[in-house]
């Protein structure tokens, strides 16, 4: 059973549009009685069991035709328009454009890349055919379409995207973070496992946080920066042989413009991204690095000798505190580089188990060394936030995509979150699904006329803070016959 704002948006999407007034008459007269209030897992579930595709025809995906004026279009979507000023005044739309990613014969490069955009920064947990993105005018919107395609189009799509591609786009994209001071001179690295669910005979078992165990999975690398936020890097093509060289794969991504991608001082990542001879090729090239040391029996034996521990506290993310106990050293080794040295801070406690961080910074204090160690599990929040929100490589989805291509679209759609985020007075450090929650979810309308798209969101808490966040400037979207958008609060929650 739907509900009336649901059978609008239907009607609307197959081209016969009809009042909630009206529908709430049919309904009452044919003997429909008001529907108890639905959590979402419900409504979820009942989308996926209503079977209405079978009962009405999807229309074909198409560009917008904007010769015609239209008013009160019901949408679940409304939310996500919001993402439009922002995609448009960092350029994104440019650097779409100007990627090497194919358009179709009926669908735009640009308008393709938003279809799918438009899947990851809605919180849709299964891509099927039943599902109501596929009706809805407002996702359709966004990409500068009356609807979005069917899921057969996605996988087609998909099959024609190369890793070169996505390294590309993602260098692109860098320059516009870097451009608006959003990579600073550190980075976090750290390693996901995306799971595999058919055949696993040519996969290898790597470790998944999220289940506590070796599954067999892809493993990517993921760079984030720890001050904003935003991940600069994506790679699904890490196997165990070389995965030791992801650290000096990423610094040739990074520094394949030295002009412009010189700020980068400081690498902090997981002890298996790289071994002591690449070390000190980070050393050679001048980059500080953070990791921690591979446990041995040796690094056991010297850390039972030490006797002069230190106790320090240190500040946390979330303005909180925690005590360590350290001890530092400094140590050789000739695999690193002969005569280099190597500063080590081993630390014990309650919460970190015999550990020792291996580093060639020598100025910055033991506390600043392992907070700024500490920061790299931020990377890890990402990561999860990656698995749960945004659904990366979700077995239960009706849509092939490639892993490489479906991770790089996961990191687009997050860096959108983030720069949103950002803009919001203390919704800064909140998960895209929160951000997606309190803002973006919701009911809308908008109305078409000949210079301008205007978009109502439904009244809700929070409201006029995400309308206060959002760029002033006036943008005219190309994609979208060139006309502009205005946002308010609607009459109605």
């Amino acid at each position: 059973m739907l509900s009336i704002p649901e059978i609008e948006i239907l009607m609307t999407g197959i081209g016969r549009p009809m009042s909630a007034g009206l529908i709430g008459d049919i309904l009452r007269e044919n003997g429909f009685t008001r529907m108890p209030k639905r959590d979402r897992a419900t409504k979820e579930e009942t989308y996926r069991n209503s079977g209405y595709a079978q009962l009405v025809k999807a229309p074909i995906s198409k560009a917008l035709a904007f010769d015609t004026r239209e008013s009160s279009i019901s949408t679940k979507g409304a939310g996500l328009l919001c993402f439009l000023p922002i995609i448009k005044k960092y350029g994104i739309d440019t650097a779409i454009e100007n990627s090497m990613y194919p358009g179709t014969s009926i669908i735009g490069k640009l308008n393709s890349i938003l279809c799918f955009l438009a899947l990851k920064l809605s919180d849709f947990e299964r891509y099927g055919q039943d599902d109501a993105w596929c009706m809805d005018r407002g996702l359709g919107m966004f990409a500068g379409l009356n609807v979005l395609p069917k899921t057969t189009w996605f996988s087609i799509y998909a099959d024609k995207v190369t890793r070169d591609m996505n390294a590309t786009f993602l260098k692109d994209c860098n320059k516009i973070w870097k451009a608006n001071g959003l990579l600073n001179d550190t980075v976090n690295l750290d390693f996901v496992a995306i799971p595999y669910w058919g055949d696993p005979d040519t996969f290898e078992r790597n470790w998944s946080g999220k289940r506590r165990k070796a599954i067999e999975s892809i493993e990517a690398a993921l760079a984030h920066d720890p001050d904003t936020g935003i991940i600069c890097y994506g790679d699904t093509t890490v196997l165990h042989e070389n995965q030791n060289e992801v650290v000096l794969e990423f610094l040739d991504f990074f520094h394949s413009n030295e002009q412009e991608n010189n700020n980068l001082k400081y690498l902090v990542f997981d002890s298996k991204a790289t071994i002591l001879e690449n070390l000190g090729k980070l050393d050679d090239k001048g980059i500080k690095f953070l990791t921690i040391q591979r446990k041995s029996e040796s690094q056991r034996k010297k850390a039972a000798e030490i006797k002069d521990w230190k106790k320090a506290r240190i500040g946390l993310e979330n303005h909180k505190s925690r005590q360590i106990i350290y001890a530092e050293s400094e140590t050789t080794n000739n695999r690193y580089g002969k005569g280099k040295r190597l500063r080590q801070i081993f630390l014990k406690g309650s919460h970190v188990k015999h550990s020792c961080v291996i580093t060639n910074d020598f100025e910055l204090s033991a506390e600043l060394i392992v907070r700024k160690y500490a920061r790299r599990w931020l990377v890890e929040n990402e990561i999860q936030e990656h698995v749960d929100f945004f659904h990366l490589n979700r077995n239960s989805s009706g849509i092939v995509i490639k892993v490489d291509f479906d991770l790089t679209m996961t990191i687009l759609a997050h860096n959108l979150y983030r720069l949103l985020a950002n803009e919001i007075p203390r919704y800064y450090h909140c998960t895209a699904k929160k951000i997606y929650k309190s803002f973006i979810e919701g009911l809308g309308e908008f109305d078409i006329d000949d210079a301008t798209v205007k978009v109502k969101l439904n009244l809700k808490r929070g409201i006029q803070l995400l309308l206060g966040a959002l760029p002033k400037d006036r943008f005219h979207y190309h994609w979208i016959g060139g006309k502009e958008f205005y946002f308010q609060a609607n009459n109605h929650s």
